[in-house]
């Protein structure tokens, strides 16, 4: 085996082939902005309707539902902010389990508990880093069961269990055949985070239009963004009158009244942001063409690396590529950090996985599954600067 400074320094120099300036920096992912951008903000500024009633939140919804070919699109400030109104649509209650991977970015879990339910943590598998179904599937047979009135039961808390978030992770999609099916068997809900998976394909249709219903995130370190934002991506239209009807405080349409039927909240996107989201997707499909071809390149650096592995979407997807991910082999996971350190003082800024969910101190104490996978891709995961800048 290698020394450890000898691993590090032989990725680092592989990543100098594609990123031959390390004295710029590489940013982790960072938004690549023009002169339309500025000239569709100062539009919004101009106009002086710079809140949600902004005719460019109307025109961003529009498009994207264009892209996504899905009916209804509810702008959100954040993506996290789209997870939980979409929860509260579906109707999830005070201590009612969802089903969620540890391995994910903490805002999937608070949403849940923002509803006062609770995560139930599930495991990922190494094929696409999402829910491992087949597993999933064996862990209900022996843990829940069907009540009379044909809800799903958590046998060892009594608890119902009222749907799964999948999370499409870096990009690459869960599969989603059996996870729906697997869905219809135990009478659950899907709501799909595509947070990280714009613009990813599964067999022919986007992430974020396969289950239920579905979110996406325009945090500035997105694929495209709008500075912070989400949306809800919805096929029924009354959860879509629902969802725009929570996220505009409950009001009820009135020329001069200000009646809210119930608990609202502020969650529309501003029209600045969406002002910035119109030009950012007219260049989506430019950004995915980059992006695989920066993936492309880095499968061809560690093609015959013995120490690691490129992660690759799976034979169902057509990733976006939204982070680029090696995997250390077994013998070589104890590197981790080492290597994180090497290749950041060295001005390429990558980082490891998120800390899975049972390991924070708000989540140690939810119901789970074994979860030995999320633990091993925790430990060997490391994401490299993946940008849509980087090539051209």
């Amino acid at each position: 085996m290698p020394s450890k400074s000898v691993l590090a320094e032989k990725i680092l120099e592989g990543l100098r082939t594609v990123l031959p300036n390390p004295q710029l920096g590489y940013g982790l992912h960072e938004p690549s902005f023009d002169a339309e951008e500025v000239s569709l903000t100062k539009e919004c500024i101009e106009s002086g309707w710079i809140s949600y009633r902004s005719q460019f939140v109307d025109q961003f919804e529009q498009m994207l539902a264009e892209f996504l070919k899905v009916p209804y699109v509810i702008s959100t400030v954040s993506g996290t902010a789209a997870l939980h109104i979409a929860l509260l649509a579906l109707g999830l209650k005070p201590n009612e389990e969802v089903l969620v991977p540890a391995l994910t970015f903490v805002a999937t879990t608070n949403a849940i508990s923002y509803c006062g339910a609770i995560p139930h943590l599930v495991d990922s598998c190494e094929e696409n880093l999402g829910i491992d179904v087949e597993k999933l599937n064996e862990y209900l047979k022996k843990n829940t069961q069907l009540n009379s009135n044909g809800q799903l039961v958590n046998k060892n808390t009594g608890n119902l269990v009222k749907g799964i978030i999948p999370v499409h992770i870096f990009g690459h999609a869960v599969d989603m055949k059996p996870l729906c099916e697997l869905a219809t068997q135990y009478h659950l809900w899907i709501l799909e985070d595509a947070a990280e998976s714009l613009g990813s394909l599964y067999e022919n249709s986007y992430t974020g239009t396969l289950g239920t219903i579905g979110v996406t995130s325009f945090n500035g370190n997105k694929i495209i963004t709008t500075g912070g934002g989400g949306a809800v991506l919805v096929k029924d239209p009354e959860l879509a009158k629902r969802i725009r009807h929570l996220s505009t405080t409950a009001k009820v349409a009135h020329p001069w009244e200000f009646w809210h039927d119930e608990v609202g909240y502020n969650y529309r996107m501003p029209g600045v942001n969406a002002a910035i989201g119109c030009a950012q997707l007219r260049k989506l499909q430019r950004f995915l063409e980059n992006k695989r071809k920066l993936a492309s390149a880095y499968q061809d650096i560690f093609k015959d690396f013995d120490e690691i592995t490129y992660f690759k979407e799976p034979h169902y997807c057509k990733s976006n590529y939204w982070l680029n991910a090696i995997l250390l082999k077994e013998e070589y996971k104890q590197q981790k950090d080492l290597i994180l350190e090497h290749l950041n003082q060295h001005k390429i800024f990558s980082r490891g996985v998120w800390v899975p969910m049972h390991k924070l101190p708000a989540f140690g104490k939810t119901p789970r599954m074994d979860l030995n996978t999320a633990e091993n891709l925790y430990d060997r995961i490391i994401n490299l600067p993946s940008s849509p800048s980087l090539i051209q």
